[in-house]
């Protein structure tokens, strides 16, 4: 059986060095692996290394297919991926009359551009505290977890967030084609 790797990415490396060095001292004895592995995954936001693996295992199909447009770009394969696979009327189901996402899509295949319908919502180029993120989030919703929503859009590369979680924004990327006519109809249900 091969060993899973999981790629580890730190947004600034001087924070990371900080917190190990922090928890380091917080450690009455030499950290063992398992020990190390949790520290680096604190480090980087998670809760531990399980959260961690299981965040990455989760978004590890999304890198697996390359889009010939961009290589690069890891959410935009993923949105084109399955958005491709996905009609945008059978993802109407999942919201109300108001516009407002009902229900979290059970398919993997629809969770993301159902996504892509709060990101339109979200101002482009602007920080945001967790609150202003959150009231946004809301009024795209009404199945009463926006902290799942928020953390998705996260882990699809859709916004951004500081390690602390004080600062958010929107990571601006074009919207995929297959996706304009459900954001347009949601967004129109919404306004009207």
């Amino acid at each position: 059986m091969s060993r899973p790797v999981f790629p580890f990415h730190a947004a600034d490396i001087s924070l990371l060095a900080r917190s190990l060095c922090k928890q380091w001292q917080e450690e009455t004895t030499h950290p063992g692996h398992v020990q190390m592995l949790n520290m680096l995954a604190r480090a980087i936001g998670f809760q531990n290394f399980q959260h961690f693996r299981d965040q990455t295992e989760a978004i590890a199909p999304l890198n697996e297919a390359p889009s010939p447009a961009e290589p690069d770009d890891a959410a935009q394969r993923a949105a084109t991926t399955q958005a491709g696979t996905v009609n945008a009327n059978r993802l109407l189901r999942h919201f109300d009359q108001q516009g407002r996402l009902q229900r979290w899509p059970g398919k993997f295949s629809e969770q993301l551009p159902v996504l892509w319908t709060l990101w339109a919502r979200i101002p482009a180029r602007r920080d945001l505290s967790e609150r202003e993120v959150n009231d946004y989030i809301r009024l795209g919703e009404s199945l009463g977890d926006h902290v799942l929503l928020r953390r998705e859009l996260v882990n699809y590369k859709l916004l951004s967030r500081t390690l602390d979680g004080r600062v958010y924004r929107r990571l601006e990327q074009p919207l995929p084609p297959e996706l304009l006519e459900l954001v347009r109809t949601v967004l129109g249900r919404s306004a009207a």
